[in-house]
């Protein structure tokens, strides 16, 4: 599979950004750094100007790639489900049995994730530790709506809606496949935090991972 990663361009929409930074040796410096620096002191204490001084740029440079820090991180969020639907195609194509495909495509979207080799400018791991801590930063905002209709959270929704499509191969007369995969996405990176952080509220820990809650949960609701 990394080979073919490394043949595939991860496509985000070019509203995005002012200059696509894959263009660019700086631009994909930009997202390097913007990656660990947002893990190390988080979004709220991100800035353009903290960032260009950790890549030695001035702070208008990195105003030509990306408008505002809400504008990185849609882009960063976007190449990160845009990641995991590769992962979840490629990993699933063969499956036949619809329960197994069902599971395999749980645990793409649901595991911790490791750092892919054959993306060295993008650390995966931080950026799944980002996405855990601050992606609903992304849609928690008065300009959501005018943002979804720019396409913004497409490849996110894409990513749910591969999952709808296996959950009713499994149960077609299942009604609410739609809320069962926006809840499967959505809430393992809530189990995922609250495993880290708030361990007294989550049954997640180092020996139960959030794959196997929500395995056991959609197993059990399409079989009931």
């Amino acid at each position: 599979m990394n080979d073919l990663l490394l043949s595939l361009k991860i496509q985000v929409n070019d509203k995005i950004y002012v200059k696509d930074p894959e263009t660019s040796s700086l631009g994909r410096k930009i997202i390097q750094e913007s990656i660990i620096l947002i893990d190390d002191i988080g979004f709220e204490n991100f800035t353009f100007k903290k960032l260009g001084e950790r890549i030695g740029s001035n702070e208008s440079s990195i105003y030509r790639y990306f408008e505002s820090k809400h504008k990185l991180l849609v882009y960063l969020s976007s190449w990160y489900w845009g990641w995991i639907e590769y992962r979840l195609v490629f990993s699933t194509n063969n499956i036949e049995n619809p329960i197994e495909k069902l599971r395999k495509a749980i645990a793409i979207v649901t595991e911790k994730i490791e750092d892919d080799s054959s993306t060295e400018h993008i650390n995966e791991s931080l950026l799944n530790k980002i996405i855990i801590a601050e992606f609903t930063k992304t849609l928690l905002t008065k300009e959501v709506d005018e943002e979804n209709k720019e396409g913004f959270f497409l490849i996110y929704k894409r990513v749910i809606n591969r999952l709808v499509q296996m959950i009713e191969a499994v149960n077609s007369d299942y009604t609410f496949s739609k809320s069962l995969a926006s809840s499967i996405v959505e809430g393992a990176l809530h189990q995922h935090f609250l495993k880290n952080h708030l361990k007294t509220i989550t049954n997640c820990n180092q020996n139960v991972s959030p794959t196997e809650f929500y395995i056991n949960l959609v197993t059990k609701t399409l079989n009931s």
